[in-house]
């Protein structure tokens, strides 16, 4: 890399990571989530607004000339906050939460989902169409569409309002992380039925099968192999360097993940996991200076070059854009709610988890990418989606911000919960 290109790249990093910050501020002044501002810095230095002027081009043109750079900056800050909202959580949910996330997820995520896929086909018309779409591969992203729950964006949320240790993140994010098991699924299957997937049935269900078990292996097994990894006499990098050993950890598992050809973003969440014992927090400081610096600038940028890849102004139609928000947030916060009530939950309870498991955030964003590169999906329906994803999260980040300055709980606390629990000014790593 020359001088003049090294030059270009820090300049871009430079708009990205300032103007995230400026505008997460003033979002964050307005009482709304700082994400979203993050994600609307990008969108201002995109193709959809300043690309519309003169002086921009220069900017945009060197946007394309160092993608691999940026895409490297976009996985980097994704796979940090994973792993950072993996610590944080400590346990997805607890033995006597078993109950709880599993209605939530086969109810509150399996009716959205059902009903897309019985409903999509009367539904589907040309408009939604891209050139290699058909009515299987257009049913399944509709269903996906509606039944996602975003884990990157919720986890932002939650860090943010400095609530990712409370037993209502463990309940949201465990059934978000289970849920994207069937997002890489089903979006396997779409494209493959799009003609744009080398992936033949058996291929998918290899891919399926190594996922769940990674999965299960990384919250059972493989996390007591790390303990005691972690204390054991020869591992010198834990005791003289935390930072590097936890990062360490880190990039373990995305390597393995990929060698398995599996989504790193488990994998990242899943090491975060793994650094941390139930009882008490191995390598604090570690994760506390990886955290600093990750939601100080990787973090940011990762949300601003999601922004950077939308163009809002293009193939946009009000009318399917309105359609498609009311009808997937009504599906979900109805399902969900049901899903509450055979849980147990209650009151606020139900309002407090139906309107978070309706942000569909960073897995929405990605269904739309992938579907349009794919061809499945038309300009019109890519917009919608990415709008969608953004305006339910901000939503949820908005009426959490609320909940908590009311001082209102979350959940109902039980007789397990600690004090933590119930207050929102409670410390965080974020």
């Amino acid at each position: 890399m020359s001088n003049s290109e090294l030059t270009s790249i820090l300049f871009l990093l430079l708009l990205l990571a300032g103007l995230a910050q400026l505008f997460g501020w003033l979002f964050v002044k307005l009482r709304q989530p700082k994400v979203i501002g993050e994600i609307l810095a990008g969108v201002v230095l995109g193709n959809g607004v300043a690309g519309r002027w003169p002086f921009a081009e220069h900017f945009i043109e060197s946007t394309r000339n160092q993608g691999n750079i940026l895409d490297f900056a976009y996985w980097l800050g994704l796979l940090l906050l994973m792993f950072l909202a993996g610590a944080e959580t400590q346990q997805i949910y607890t033995r006597n939460e078993r109950r709880e996330v599993g209605w939530l997820t086969v109810v509150g995520t399996g009716i959205p989902f059902l009903l897309g896929l019985l409903l999509a086909p009367r539904l589907i018309r040309p408009s939604l169409e891209g050139p290699n779409g058909n009515r299987i591969s257009l049913t399944i992203v509709l269903a996906v569409g509606v039944a996602v729950t975003s884990v990157p964006v919720v986890s932002k949320i939650f860090a943010d309002l400095k609530i990712l240790h409370t037993r209502f993140a463990r309940l949201v994010l465990g059934v978000a992380v289970l849920e994207d098991i069937v997002l890489w699924l089903a979006l396997a299957i779409a494209t493959a039925t799009a003609g744009k997937a080398a992936l033949h049935p058996g291929a998918i269900l290899h891919r399926l099968l190594l996922t769940v078990a990674f999965f299960i292996l990384g919250l059972t097994i493989i996390p007591r192999l790390i303990k005691l990894v972690n204390k054991a006499r020869f591992n010198v990098l834990a005791r003289y360097s935390p930072t590097g050993y936890a990062i360490s950890v880190l990039l373990a598992y995305c390597a393995v993940a990929g060698a398995l050809d599996i989504s790193l973003v488990f994998a990242a969440f899943l090491a975060g996991f793994a650094v941390v014992h139930k009882k008490r927090r191995l390598f604090a400081e570690g994760l506390e200076a990886i955290g600093r610096v990750s939601f100080a600038f990787f973090i940011p940028v990762y949300f601003a070059i999601v922004g950077l890849k939308l163009d809002l102004i293009r193939g946009v139609s009000i009318s399917m854009m309105l359609a498609f928000i009311v009808g997937t947030c009504v599906i979900k916060i109805l399902s969900v709610s049901l899903a509450g009530r055979l849980a147990g939950f209650r009151g606020l309870d139900l309002i407090n988890l139906a309107i978070t498991t309706n942000a569909r955030g960073g897995p929405g964003i990605v269904l739309a990418s992938v579907a349009f590169d794919a061809g499945i999906i038309s300009s019109k329906f890519y917009t919608t989606l990415v709008v969608a994803a953004v305006l339910t999260s901000q939503i949820a980040g908005a009426w959490l911000d609320y909940v908590l300055r009311k001082g209102w709980p979350l959940l109902t606390p039980v007789e397990s919960d600690t004090p933590l629990e119930r207050s929102p000014e409670s410390p965080s790593v974020a």
